[in-house]
């Protein structure tokens, strides 16, 4: 196995997709990513749509837990 210092680069699919990239923001290795514009701000209602469904999950979960009330 080669020693990783000196002018060696690491070959992996991550650094040939990066380098064939001409939009990062394009990349074909990131889902669901969205170009917006900079003054964009995410609404306060999702975060709390969040944390409503993470706690109403969390509540679902633990009652499967035995010994509960």
């Amino acid at each position: 196995m080669p020693a990783q210092g000196g002018g060696t680069k690491p070959q992996t699919g991550a650094i040939a997709v990066v380098a064939d990239a001409t939009d990062p923001a394009r990349r074909p290795d990131v889902l669901f990513r969205v170009r917006r514009a900079d003054d964009h701000q995410v609404s306060a209602w999702w975060m709390i749509g969040a944390f409503v469904a993470v706690s109403v999950a969390v509540i679902a979960l633990l009652s499967f837990v035995p010994g509960g009330a």
